[in-house]
This record gives C-alpha cells, structure tokens and sequence, in this order.
C-alpha cells in the first residue's frame, strides 16, 4: 500500500509541474518603482522565455543582465547572467513555488539565493531578492504600455521598423523561436524501389505544401556523414514538439519510417522567413 501511495504522490507531482505554465504575467517591459531601472520579458514558446535588465542613463540603454526562464522534463528554470560577474557564467534557480508568486531557489549560490516574483495585479509585480541570514531587498515594478516608436527609450536600433518587428511577432532583440527538425534515415529498410520513389515525390510536395502553408521555412539536405543524419527543416508558426510529429506525419517519408525526426526548440532571427519570396527567384531547375 506504501508503494502505491508513493507511486501516486509522485504521479500527482509530476501532473502539476507538466500543468504548470510559465509566468505569462511578466511579459512586457517592467520599471522599477522611482527609478530608471527596467525588465523586459518575452515568452519564446511553451518552453522558455527570455528576458533582460538595463537601466537608462542620459538617453543611453546599458544592460545588466540577461534572463531565462526554461521548462525541461524535470524542472522549470531560472537563469541570470550577470554581465562583468561569474565569469559570465549563468547562474540557475529552480522553481519551488508558482501561482501568483513564483520563486526560484539556489541555496549555494551567494547572493542572492531566492528571487520571488509576486504578481500584485495586472501592471504591478513586487521582486524579492534573499540570502542567508538576514540579506533581503524588494522593491516593486510597474509595468510600461508600449508607447510608440519616438517615446520608446528602449530603442536603440535607427533602423527598427516596428510594424515589420510586430507582424514577424520579433521579440526585443529581433529573434522568436521556432522548432528545428533534423531528419534522419528511419527504421524501415525496405528495398521496395516504387515504395521509395513514391515516397520521396510526396516528401518534396509535401515540403512545398508546408512552405505555402507559412509552416515550413528551411528544408535542405546535409552531406555525408556517419550520423545518417539526412537534412533539416526549421518551423514557424508551429507552437510545440507534438504540433510538429502530427503536422510531419503528412510527409510520406516519415510516415512510412523511411526518415524518422529529432525536434528541438530554435532560437533565431524573425526575419529568417523574409527570404523565402526571395528563393523563387534564383532556381532554375525543380530538384
């Protein structure tokens, strides 16, 4: 009875962690209470945000430091890179406590070894920083409205384009996240040669559906290797892992295991799909 009560206790906690979600609230750009101290907050996918610190002097931006926050199969993480501290190094926090007050812990670290965010309402948060004994500071945090483009101080790019940066839905460093597909040779070693050719055709038409589709971004083949590792697609618009295995299943290469899928979420530029009118110009043969 003991191990199954056990078994059960555990089934309960990793339901809850899998139905956790990330901390949506603190997306935007956030100003320290009286002071020209700011977070900026944007949520890459189901999996991960990212954020960054920098205060305002003068008219100039100067960060402080880089943020992540990252769900993997056993945790949600916390990660502050200091700039000019720890070598550069990240320093983790994991979870302990989410709602409306999240806190991260790392009881090794110096200082600090607890952050709490504390939701106050839609546009106020309140940050706690502690260590051991009685090191502790808070203060709170407003939340910014967007402004347009000559009231935003946090710009520091002549050439950003604000529409273009909303429609490719950019964050504040011009990236968003996509799920990168490496393709390798599947477990069906058929020698059916019309099994492979039929394959293959819906493979490349497939590929061509995807793209017009606004899924499917990049597609192309690697060299040889010893990996058997067969080509890439990278995603857009696909919001997770079990999104993309359902949409590849349209591939007949895949579904009938003549290739077979690794998924990765992928941190790159939101202009990457600006290319593509761009690619129908410069080929002159259909492979």
């Amino acid at each position: 009875m003991k191990y199954i009560l056990t078994l059960t206790t555990l089934f309960v906690i990793k339901t809850a962690f899998v139905q956790t979600k990330l901390p949506d609230f603190l997306q935007g750009r956030w100003k320290m209470e009286n002071k020209e101290v700011y977070e900026h907050w944007d949520r890459l996918n189901d999996q991960a945000m990212k954020g960054f610190s920098y205060s305002i002097k003068n008219g100039q931006v100067k960060v402080s430091e880089y943020l992540n926050i990252v769900r993997n199969s056993k945790s949600i993480i916390y990660t502050a890179t200091v700039l000019n501290q720890n070598q550069g190094k990240e320093i983790e926090f994991k979870m302990t406590k989410a709602d409306d007050i999240w806190v991260f812990e790392n009881p090794l670290h110096d200082f600090p070894q607890k952050i709490v965010y504390q939701k106050i309402s839609g546009n106020e948060i309140i940050v706690e920083l502690s260590g051991s004994g009685q090191k502790k500071f808070s203060y709170k945090m407003i939340k910014q409205n967007p402004g347009d483009i000559q009231k935003d101080t946090t710009i520091s790019n002549a050439n950003y384009d604000k529409a273009l940066a909303e429609r490719l839905g950019a964050d504040a460093y011009g990236m968003k996240g996509y799920l990168l597909v490496v393709l390798k040779t599947g477990p069906n070693k058929t020698t059916d040669k019309d099994l492979i050719s039929e394959s293959f055709r819906g493979h490349l038409a497939n590929i061509n559906r995807l793209v017009d589709e606004g899924k499917l971004i990049v597609a192309g083949p690697f060299g040889k290797n010893d990996n058997q590792y067969r080509g890439i697609f990278i995603l857009n618009n696909v919001k997770t892992a079990e999104e993309a295995k359902e949409l590849l299943q349209t591939d007949p290469a895949i579904a009938n295991g003549l290739l077979e899928i690794e998924i990765y979420n992928w941190y790159g530029s939101a202009a990457l799909p600006e290319y593509l009118p761009f690619s129908d110009k410069v080929w002159k043969q259909q492979p």
